[in-house]
């Protein structure tokens, strides 16, 4: 009685088999490269304009790559009047508490406000980000009638982003570590805005900064800040910023030159750091020969491997 029910068990067993065993389809040889990013946009770096993307319009967790928005709000105070700079930061517990990556300036101590955007930027100093909010914060109008100094900058920065019409960006802190999110071509556009100051090109694409700053006793103290962008180590890349989180992976936005050429491409989402370098390479060198360069002729009298 037992024996006819065997059949239909064994052939819905072979047919889910054979349906798992069942092939995609060949991958096509034209368009972008594969990679792992969740989401990637390709812009032009003289115009700002999005040229090429997936998932582009997508929100995602943006992680450190909030620090732009941070640096730029700064440095545009800096651009109308350039004491801004030059202006002392006085470090706060709360500041020094700030988890993750950190600039490694400790309570008390002080340092200009130049040099701290090389501890936002380089390290990517979450406590940087705080100690760079409490300080201009209260130069901004409150939202909803909040008036602490970090929140108030906040709130200046989700102004900015509005200005911008970047409709797919909300920040809720200066350094990513919560829930800000943004898509691959706000972040493009941002990127390409604050470029255009010379200074935070000048930021991003530095990659060792010795700072000194000055300890509760009046005492020197030396910081060195490493860039954590690693692209910056190979001829042709000139910035901007890293980020990563669980929420976030692994994102970065690179700028990128060949001769008169001008990329700006933003990887969010990559399966892990080394991914996100990889992806970005690939996105880029996909996206140079797009825009007609040639590659390079071998050496002469060099040999392809067999």
């Amino acid at each position: 009685m037992i024996r006819p029910l065997l059949v239909p068990l064994v052939l819905g067993t072979t047919l889910a088999l054979a349906a798992a065993q069942e092939k995609k389809p060949a991958d096509p040889l034209d368009g972008p490269p594969f990679v792992t990013a969740k989401a990637w946009a390709i812009g032009d770096g003289k115009t700002g304009e999005l040229l090429w993307g997936f998932e582009s319009a997508t929100p995602r967790p943006i992680a450190s790559t909030t620090k732009i928005m941070t640096a730029w709000i700064v440095l545009q105070l800096a651009a109308r009047d350039a004491r801004v700079l030059d202006e002392v930061v006085t470090f706060s517990e709360r500041a020094d508490r700030t988890i993750g990556s950190t600039a490694g300036v400790r309570a008390g101590e002080k340092l200009s406000v130049r040099e701290l955007l090389y501890g936002l930027l380089l390290p990517s100093g979450n406590d940087a980000a705080v100690a760079l909010a409490e300080h201009f914060g209260e130069r901004f109008r409150p939202a909803d009638e909040k008036t602490d100094p970090v929140e108030r900058f906040v709130a200046e920065m989700n102004r900015r982003a509005q200005a911008l019409n970047l409709k797919e960006t909300k920040y809720v802190d200066p350094n990513g570590l919560g829930a800000n999110h943004a898509s691959a071509r706000d972040l493009l556009r941002l990127t390409w805005t604050a470029l255009q100051d010379p200074l935070f090109g000048k930021y991003v694409q530095t990659r060792v900064h010795r700072c000194t700053v000055t300890q509760p006793d009046g005492t020197p103290r030396e910081i060195t800040w490493r860039n954590t962008n690693q692209l910056l180590d190979i001829e042709g890349y000139d910035g901007v910023k890293t980020g990563t989180t669980s929420a976030a992976g692994a994102c970065l936005v690179s700028s990128g030159r060949r001769g008169n050429d001008h990329l700006l491409v933003v990887v969010l989402g990559a399966t892990s750091p080394d991914a996100r370098y990889v992806d970005t390479r690939n996105l880029f060198r996909w996206a140079w020969l797009q825009r007609g360069h040639k590659p390079a002729a071998p050496a002469r009298g060099s040999t392809n491997p067999e």
